[in-house]
């Protein structure tokens, strides 16, 4: 985790304390080792560490009740975080470098012993070291910088002249999640709003300022800071021509493979927002995949997404398929109805005052 990261985490700390915020241990009930974290932050570390030991809530709580302290996991889980949060603070300067995912790596049980050859190839060390240049074989290639690689992203999608012609978006297409499909319409409105309906019952909006979710004939509720900050880069209309104001360190990362496609990589840090890695394919150009970090307590989870089906519409470019997976679940969005600039009042992104209709 960046410095700036862990100090955001420990401003909200300090405002919980300071009760401009309730904490954990205000809200809930027989919260100890994070208990002065702020009350919103406490779902997601719970998230963190099932995905980090790949077990439900079930694993450590006693199921419809979860302040019990009956299941001797629980108590085992309390001194991980305490171990945890004492060798990073002794051996990291605060740092969260190390996390349950650390030793655990999706099992319930931390491997300690290294695991014995299973083939007759010969060990790592052994192997023949990567060509001169550094991995990937670059060799004496230039390398592209971080404006370059934007430049030829803006240029594959159309052009700022072509983008800056649409200013809204209404598309219609299928979700894909566990194996069942549900109607979605996705609408989207220059600068950055954005409104999607699953199944005409589930909403998920961004109105410019801030996020909130609500399923009909129920309260709308506001997202967290940290939803927000997320549903912000999903609402932005131009992406392109606005990351590098969202982004101020925007910087190339190492070259990767995604699906087999050779990618130019940029890592994207911004105050208040989300860290962001986004891959891109070196010959097209193209956005493949965005990775956004958000920070938790316990450490950092990532949200993926995967971009495809790319058509040019009114002379732009986008993904009509795009896949969102995360370490504890994941769905898949086909587009396949797209009107281009329908008008939309910005009531439709607003979050309702009662129940959603």
């Amino acid at each position: 985790m960046k410095l700036a990261s862990l100090l955001a985490i420990f401003a909200a700390v300090a405002m919980a304390q300071a009760g401009d915020v309730k904490t954990a241990g205000q809200t809930y009930k027989n919260v100890t080792e994070l208990k002065d974290i702020p009350a919103d932050q406490l779902l997601p570390s719970m998230q963190f560490i099932s995905a980090a030991l790949g077990v439900d809530c079930n694993g450590c709580h006693v199921q419809n009740d979860m302040s019990s302290d009956e299941k001797g996991a629980k108590k085992t889980a309390r001194q991980m975080i305490a171990m945890t949060f004492a060798i990073n603070k002794s051996h990291f300067n605060g740092r969260m470098q190390v996390t349950c995912m650390t030793c655990h790596r999706g099992s319930e049980r931390p491997v300690s012993v290294p695991t014995v050859m299973e083939t007759d190839a010969p060990p790592r060390s052994a192997m023949a070291a990567p060509p001169a240049g550094g991995r990937g074989g670059q060799g004496g290639a230039p390398q592209v910088t971080a404006d370059q690689i934007l430049e030829k992203y803006i240029a594959a999608v159309g052009g700022a002249d072509a983008m800056r012609k649409i200013t809204s978006r209404d598309m219609k297409g299928k979700i894909t999640a566990a194996g069942m499909d549900s109607a979605i319409e996705v609408i989207t409105k220059a600068p950055n709003k954005r409104l999607s309906i699953s199944n005409g019952q589930s909403y998920t909006a961004f109105d410019g300022t801030s996020g909130w979710l609500g399923n009909t004939g129920r309260p709308a509720r506001e997202m967290t800071a940290s939803e927000s900050a997320a549903a912000a880069i999903d609402a932005e209309f131009n992406l392109p021509l606005q990351i590098k104001e969202m982004y101020p360190q925007l910087r190339r990362g190492r070259p990767a493979t995604i699906n087999g496609v050779e990618c130019d990589v940029l890592t994207a840090q911004g105050q208040g927002k989300p860290a962001l890695q986004l891959y891109f394919d070196k010959n097209s150009g193209l956005l493949v995949r965005s990775v956004r970090l958000a920070d938790t307590p316990m450490g950092r989870m990532p949200t993926q997404i995967d971009y495809a089906d790319y058509k040019e519409l009114s002379g732009v470019k986008i993904p009509l398929r795009w896949t969102l997976a995360r370490p504890n679940g994941r769905f898949t969005i086909q587009i396949n109805d797209v009107k281009i600039n329908p008008p939309v009042d910005d009531s439709r992104f607003a979050k309702p005052a009662g129940d959603v209709k």
